[in-house]
């Protein structure tokens, strides 16, 4: 008995010496930050990231899709169900430090020899208690669990950031073709004029047959180009209402001349935007929740304490039903201590390590990608801007020449070939007005989710 006593004290101490790192809580590996916008500035204080969805979007046909894409929208509901589960899966986890209590009736008729039945019973209430003084696996299974309720809030955060930003590009590419479609509708009409005239002019003598066809070549080539935008239209139209979670339909939109996004974009210190983005939360995550397998795994190194008991009444001591019977106890204690699965629990160590170590290399590189995610999109938005400008002088200046053009060719001997390169020179270059502003407008949308926006604040 006293050697018994001896190897318990012997284990306990030892566990207690070697154990005390499997309770150690995470800590967050240091990353360099400090160059992590490249030539970016940033500054403190609040960032565009930090803006509501709502401050940023300020047109009101946007705005109701996005809330009700967030309403309704079925991946968002998935995530939403799995925060849930998550949920309860953590509750759980803290159950576990809790005894469980179980009640086990029974009862036996037995005779001998065809004589009176003896009839007897137990009612007993066990009890159970795995102690985690030294080995650690239920706290840091706890600490794994709420790692991965973490984890699946961020993922929610994720999806919403991702269905805001989805449908605000969805919408702006509509109202990007909806200008497109005006534009090649106007220059139809403009083409379909031209060709009336050029045959006119065929008929006079001023123009050959030549001239003519390519006119109409022209035309009828600027009218399959409208088709298709009109096509386009319809597709972006459907996938809003995919992600709605309704049945194709039209879409109340605006216009895109009235579209303004914020001319002032703060990217805030890198610190910030960590504190925004969803996926380097995840990835933060993902290494706690592997650092503390790491911690479960260990722990199977060292022994077990499970402690154990019932009370209860019992008639086993007598012939007849003994009301309330006699009181039963009993209490047990068990010490584990693993040593043929010792060298398995050791490899599994091994293999738990080398996942963390895996874990936290992907949360260093997640965190440079997005500092070179930002760095891009911001160089995006401002070569958009320019190019937009730029766009729209040469629109002006191409209209300036058209104009020029037509009058030469009805005075001068300028040709109609003259006047064609014009016309789709313009054409060109209307369109490309329109795809910068678009380009501009995706590229802060874009910058908006890089910086971690669209979070819902709980």
């Amino acid at each position: 008995m006293k050697s018994m006593k001896k190897l318990v004290i012997f284990c306990l101490a030892a566990g207690l010496m070697t154990g005390c790192g499997i309770y150690k809580q995470y800590e967050r590996p240091e990353v360099e930050t400090a160059d992590l916008y490249g030539d970016a500035v940033g500054t403190e204080g609040e960032t565009f990231g930090d803006l509501k969805w709502e401050e940023i979007f300020t047109d009101a046909h946007l705005r109701t899709l996005i809330a009700k894409t967030l309403e309704q929208n079925t991946d968002l509901q998935a995530a939403q169900l799995k925060i849930e589960e998550a949920q309860a899966a953590l509750q759980s986890a803290r159950l576990a430090y809790l005894p469980s209590i179980n009640l086990a009736p029974q009862g036996a008729l037995s005779s001998f020899n065809h004589a009176t039945p003896t009839k007897t019973y137990t009612l007993p209430v066990a009890a159970s208690w795995q102690f985690d003084l030294l080995m650690g696996g239920i706290t840091n299974a706890k600490r794994q669990t709420k790692a991965t309720y973490e984890l699946s809030k961020e993922y929610e955060q994720a999806v919403r950031a991702q269905l805001i930003g989805g449908v605000a590009n969805l919408y702006y590419s509509l109202l990007m073709f909806d200008e497109q479609v005006r534009i090649t509708e106007q220059t139809v009409a403009i083409w379909k004029e031209l060709v009336e005239k050029a045959r006119i002019m065929k008929e006079a003598g001023m123009f050959n047959e030549a001239a003519v066809s390519q006119y109409e070549g022209t035309y009828y080539s600027i009218e399959a180009s409208l088709k298709d935008l009109k096509q386009q239209v319809k597709s972006i139209e459907n996938n809003i209402c995919t992600i709605l979670a309704e049945a194709p339909h039209a879409i109340e939109r605006g216009k895109l001349a009235d579209q303004q996004l914020p001319a002032t974009i703060e990217v805030g210190i890198p610190v910030q935007m960590l504190s925004n983005r969803p996926d380097v939360r995840i990835a933060e995550y993902s290494l706690m929740q592997a650092y503390y397998a790491t911690n479960i795994a260990r722990s199977k190194l060292y022994p077990s304490i499970s402690l154990s008991g019932s009370i209860g009444w019992t008639n086993s001591s007598g012939m007849g039903i003994v009301n309330p019977g006699d009181v039963i106890m009993s209490a047990a204690g068990s010490l584990l201590q693993p040593i043929f699965n010792a060298r398995v629990n050791r490899n599994q160590v091994k293999i738990s390590k080398a996942q963390q170590e895996e874990a936290e290399l992907a949360y260093r590189q997640t965190i440079l990608n997005a500092g070179a995610e930002v760095n891009t999109l911001l160089a995006q938005v401002q070569a958009a801007r320019e190019k937009r400008a730029l766009t729209a002088q040469q629109v002006a200046s191409l209209q300036r020449a058209v104009e020029s053009t037509e009058l030469l060719m009805e005075h001068t001997s300028t040709t109609y070939l003259e006047v064609l390169t014009a016309r789709q020179t313009l054409l060109s270059a209307e369109l490309a007005e329109v795809s910068n502003h678009f380009n501009e407008l995706q590229s802060i949308v874009s910058l908006y989710q890089a910086l971690g926006g669209g979070r819902e604040v709980k």
